[in-house]
């Protein structure tokens, strides 16, 4: 079974476009190898200094994150939210945002939602957790 998570950033309840500049930023320093869809999708297969691994999709209106193994990949997965000022759609249904987000989310997504002031590591483990082992 795999884990997987979507990464989005909403403007006036719609899926905003994921600021593709903003994810060769923070991808393409630790990208172990990548290759582009013909439906315009990009795919990253992402290596951590510490061997870690993840599969990281980018499409027209979200990320998809898949397989995260723990390790130091984490901390890149967080950064990629932080910079793109999105929010995580745990596997659960929980979608971890931060505050600023509130407003913008579509019709009835703010009852499962957790708003925080800033995506963090430890604030997804406190929404997605408790873990087996440490994610780091």
């Amino acid at each position: 079974m795999s884990y997987h998570l979507g990464l989005y950033r909403f403007t006036d309840g719609i899926p905003a476009e994921p600021d593709r500049d903003a994810v060769r930023a923070v991808l393409s320093p630790v990208r172990a190898g990548q290759e582009k869809d013909d439906d315009g999708a990009t795919e990253y297969w992402i290596r951590a200094a510490d061997g870690s691994e993840v599969e990281i999709g980018v499409f027209a209106e979200f990320i998809s994150v898949e397989r995260p193994q723990v390790g130091d990949v984490w901390k890149i997965i967080i950064e990629l939210v932080d910079r793109l000022r999105a929010g995580i759609l745990i596997p659960d249904g929980t979608f971890l945002c931060p505050e600023e987000m509130r407003a913008h989310l579509p019709e009835g997504m703010e009852s499962s939602s957790v708003f925080v002031p800033a995506v963090t590591l430890a604030a997804f483990e406190d929404a997605a957790g408790p873990f087996t082992e440490p994610l780091t």
